[in-house]
């Protein structure tokens, strides 16, 4: 006889393997895109800059390489918000649910470090930017969501 339902245990070890895999794929690429970012940013002497004490190719330079970390910050905060939900929503025990929540609460935090940047490393004058603001504000949603399961509730009440 063939059990026709997957171990529990075993399904969980699965997604948690995957879960390292993936999250190791996008540290590489997070960090990838820093240096690309810090070395694209290292005319500066301090922040924000002056856009007039810099040379035309170093700024387009410095736009291209902030522009691609935006678009990765939107692009992780899509992904990051739906692996979320997805944890949620899997029949894992709590505490293997904790796990996941945990290792993802550790990518949120480097990658909240890393994509930190955008606000800090800029020229002066630099236009507010509503996409970007709505895009750091679901990161911090999504990292309040992740510490929230891992803490849980009785970890909110001690």
């Amino acid at each position: 006889m063939t059990p026709t339902t997957t171990d529990p245990a075993s399904a969980f070890e699965r997604a948690r393997a995957g879960l390292w895999a993936s999250l190791q794929k996008h540290l590489a690429l997070l960090y990838q895109a820093e240096a690309a970012f810090a070395k694209a940013v290292a005319f500066a002497d301090s922040f924000p800059f002056a856009t007039t004490e810099i040379e035309a190719g170093q700024l387009a330079e410095y736009t291209r390489q902030r522009s691609a970390l935006r678009d990765l910050f939107t692009d992780e905060t899509t992904q990051l918000d739906t692996l979320a939900k997805a944890i949620r929503t899997k029949g894992y025990a709590e505490d293997d649910k904790k796990q996941l929540y945990l290792l993802l609460l550790g990518y949120l935090d480097i990658a909240g470090a890393v994509f930190e940047r955008l606000g800090t490393q800029v020229p002066r004058g630099l236009p507010a930017d509503e996409e970007l603001a709505a895009t750091q504000a679901r990161f911090e949603r999504v990292r309040s969501f992740a510490r929230l399961h891992v803490k849980g509730i009785a970890g909110l009440l001690g």
